[in-house]
């Protein structure tokens, strides 16, 4: 019989799971999913999935998703935080309805 083995090269390390809860981990593709991953980790994570978004994605990237995200999705806990270490001056936010 032979023994399932995830494919490392775009699955998330299983530490990912508790903050991905309502997701379909085991589907989810670091690439197709970046945004997903990002935001659950910046809002939800520690230390590792930090450590590990900033290694896999690096800091452009992760401050291109966040400044393109509604401001919104983002937790204001961490806003101070994200906006030292990713050097984020403006954030992206909706727009107010004119009716």
């Amino acid at each position: 019989m032979k023994s399932f083995k995830r494919n490392e090269q775009n699955k998330l390390p299983l530490f990912f799971k508790p903050i991905l809860w309502s997701y379909n981990f085991y589907s989810m593709d670091i690439q197709k999913n970046k945004k997903t991953i990002i935001i659950n980790a910046i809002n939800y994570g520690d230390l590792k999935h930090w450590r590990w978004i900033i290694k896999n994605y690096g800091k452009e990237n992760i401050k291109e998703t966040l400044m393109n995200v509604y401001f919104t999705e983002i937790r204001l806990k961490v806003v101070p935080l994200i906006s030292i270490i990713f050097s984020i001056d403006k954030f992206n936010h909706a727009s107010r309805s004119n009716s």
